[in-house]
C-alpha cells in the first residue's frame, strides 16, 4: 500500500506542469501548495516501518528524491560571507491594517535599502510617509502600491495590469528607477489579483491575465537589471506566475512562507530579479496585516 501512493507521489512532483489547467485551474492548485506534498513522505515512512516492507521503502526512496531535487535547495543556509548589494523588503501591508505606524517601523527596523508596499489606502498612507521618511528620504506611491528607498528615485510612472473584467478605478503597479551606488536599477512593484479556491476550482483568471500584462511590461524594460516586488498571489511554481518566473530569478535559499500571517502556507509575496540573483528571503515578524512581511538579499550582476 505505501508504495502505490509512493510512486504517484513522486510523479506529482516532477510531472506536476502534466497536470491540465483546463478544469478548475488543477494544475495551478498543485503548484500552489507543492511543497507540502513532501509530508506524504514520513507518513508513508511509518506506514512501511510498520508492514516491515523492503519494497515499499525502495519506493518511498522516488518521492524523497523528487522532493529533494525541487526543494532541498532551499533549505540550505544563508551564504553570510558573499557580499549582497542591497537588501529588499516587500510587505502587503492591508487595507484593514489598524497600526500602520507600527509596521512601518517593523519594516524600517529590518534596515533594507528598499520597502515595497501594497493595499495603501488613504488614511494610512500619511502616516508610512510620516513613519520611513527619516530612513527612507525617497518613496514613490501609484495607486495603492509604493516604493520607499534610501536612494533616488526618477521616472515613476504607473503600470496598467487591469484585467478587462474589472471594472471602476483599478491602480495596482508602478515602475520607477533607483539609482543605487552600484547603478541604475528598474524596479517594480506589484499588487496581481486575488485568487479563490470554489468547488470548482482555483479562480485565477484574472491573476493570470494581469501577470501576462506584467510580464509583457518586464520584457520590454530597457534597463538591464530589474527588480521586481509585489504580492503576486502564487507561488513561484505556479503556473500563472509564468509570464514572470520565465525571465526573472527567484530566490536561491528560503521558503519564507508569507500567507496566511497565522499559519504560513505559501510564499505569494515575491521578490524576482533580472541579470541579478535573489539569494536569500526570509519572513519577518508579524504585522498587523494578514501577510508576513518577507526580506530578500539581491546581488547584482
Amino acid at each position: 500500500m505505501p508504495a502505490a501512493f509512493a510512486v504517484p507521489t513522486a510523479a506529482l512532483l516532477v510531472f506536476h506542469r502534466a497536470v491540465p489547467n483546463s478544469v478548475g485551474r488543477l494544475g495551478s492548485l498543485l503548484e500552489a501548495f507543492l511543497p507540502w506534498l513532501g509530508l506524504v513522505v514520513p507518513v508513508l515512512l511509518g506506514l512501511t516501518l510498520l508492514r516491515r516492507s523492503a519494497t515499499a521503502l525502495v519506493a518511498l526512496l522516488l518521492p524523497v528524491a523528487a522532493w529533494t531535487y525541487l526543494f532541498g535547495g532551499l533549505l540550505l543556509p544563508a551564504t553570510t560571507s558573499g557580499p549582497h548589494d542591497l537588501v529588499v523588503v516587500q510587505h502587503n501591508v492591508s487595507d484593514d491594517n489598524t497600526d500602520p505606524a507600527g509596521t512601518a517601523h517593523a519594516l524600517a527596523d529590518a534596515g533594507p535599502d528598499l520597502i515595497a508596499l501594497q493595499e495603501l489606502v488613504a488614511p494610512a498612507l500619511p502616516v508610512y510617509e510620516k513613519s520611513l521618511a527619516p530612513d527612507y528620504p525617497y518613496h514613490a506611491v501609484r495607486g495603492t502600491v509604493g516604493l520607499w528607498s534610501k536612494h533616488p528615485l526618477t521616472d515613476t510612472r504607473p503600470l496598467d495590469i487591469k484585467p478587462r473584467g474589472i471594472a471602476g478605478p483599478w491602480s495596482r503597479a508602478l515602475r520607477t528607477v533607483v539609482h543605487t551606488p552600484h547603478g541604475e536599477i528598474a524596479t517594480y512593484v506589484a499588487h496581481l489579483p486575488s485568487v479563490r479556491i470554489r468547488t470548482s476550482g482555483l479562480a485565477s483568471s484574472w491573476r493570470d491575465e494581469s501577470a501576462s500584462l506584467l510580464g509583457k511590461a518586464l520584457a520590454a524594460e530597457q534597463l538591464k537589471r530589474v527588480i521586481l516586488l509585489g504580492d503576486l498571489n502564487g507561488t513561484v511554481d505556479d503556473r500563472g506566475l509564468a509570464p514572470l518566473t520565465s525571465q526573472m530569478n527567484v530566490a536561491q535559499r528560503g521558503f519564507a512562507f508569507s500567507f496566511p500571517a497565522a499559519f504560513p502556507l505559501a510564499r505569494i509575496d515575491q521578490v524576482m530579479a533580472r541579470s541579478a540573483t535573489v539569494a536569500h528571503i526570509r519572513p519577518l515578524p508579524a504585522t498587523g496585516s494578514d501577510h508576513l512581511p518577507v526580506a530578500a538579499q539581491v546581488t547584482l550582476q
